[in-house]
């Protein structure tokens, strides 16, 4: 009975979690607009998807904003992480820890909110005229700043786990402590950086509520766009751009777990991918 129950319960959890998606790709090729029945298999929406301008620059500024603060805010992590591993003093050290995860405890409509007076501000120091002349730089920083947190807490536990072994045999053999770090510690702890960087990435992308409260009128993301359609109807050829986006990541996460499986088991396989 608890091996059928527990193949139960782990059914119910996949379907809760995946059936949402598959609804969505399964109507993304409906030969008509309508959610409540499927009347036919069909590419339309799809020819509709590539003919929309209005959703691809949407998701033109989408992995703009994604990509450019998702790697400042690895670059900046990463510094973080190495400087707070550095500090001597244990309290301080635990105050830091504790700062930083303020912005990922603290529900997004504050943070929006927040985000939105402390640029008010700077426009009346300032005395910017016009939003839309700082609106992709609010919108850069703000993003640069949530996703700071989730790339310390990917690159300090291995930092933590690496020790100072490494960095400084290399400093005996004559490696400045700069070269030391990016040619010893960062080539180690870059399994972290590259978590860090794919989660702040993944973040940014997804990321809602803070882009409406800071967002411009001229530079509208993704999730900008779909909200906007809420008002009315949702399009299905948004179910379609849904689908491209989902397929990309399952092939970018199988190719993740195939180069991770021959990384640690180089010997299971010899060339031409043929295992021993």
């Amino acid at each position: 009975m608890k091996k059928y129950a527990s193949r139960i319960y782990l059914c119910l959890i996949f379907g809760i979690l995946y059936i949402p998606i598959a609804t969505v790709i399964l109507f993304s090729f409906n030969n008509s607009p309508s959610t409540a029945e499927f009347s036919g298999f069909s590419f339309y929406w799809y020819k509709e998807l590539f003919r929309s301008e209005e959703a691809w620059i949407a998701l033109r500024n989408t992995l703009i904003l994604a990509i450019s603060s998702s790697l400042i805010a690895t670059v900046i992590g990463t510094a973080a992480a190495e400087g707070i591993y550095k500090m001597r003093s244990k309290l301080l050290k635990l105050t830091i820890n504790s700062v930083t995860n303020i912005p990922m405890m603290n529900p997004d409509i504050v943070t929006g909110m927040s985000m939105m007076l402390f640029f008010a501000a700077i426009m009346g120091i300032f005395r910017i005229a016009d939003y839309n002349n700082i609106g992709f730089l609010a919108m850069l920083i703000s993003h640069t700043t949530f996703c700071l947190p989730y790339v310390i807490l990917s690159v300090l536990p291995r930092i933590n786990e690496l020790g100072d072994s490494l960095s400084e045999a290399a400093l005996d053999l004559g490696c400045t402590p700069i070269r030391a770090f990016f040619k010893v510690k960062l080539p180690n702890i870059m399994p972290g950086v590259i978590s860090g960087l794919v989660l702040a990435f993944t973040m940014s992308l997804d990321d809602f509520v803070i882009s409406y409260f800071v967002g411009p009128t001229n530079f509208q993301t993704l999730p900008l766009l779909i909200y906007s359609m809420t008002k009315k109807t949702v399009k299905p050829d948004m179910y379609a751009l849904s689908t491209i986006i989902i397929i990309s990541v399952f092939t970018l996460l199988i190719a993740s777990n195939i180069k991770s499986i021959i990384h640690t088991s180089p010997k299971r396989f010899k060339k031409g991918g043929k295992i021993r």
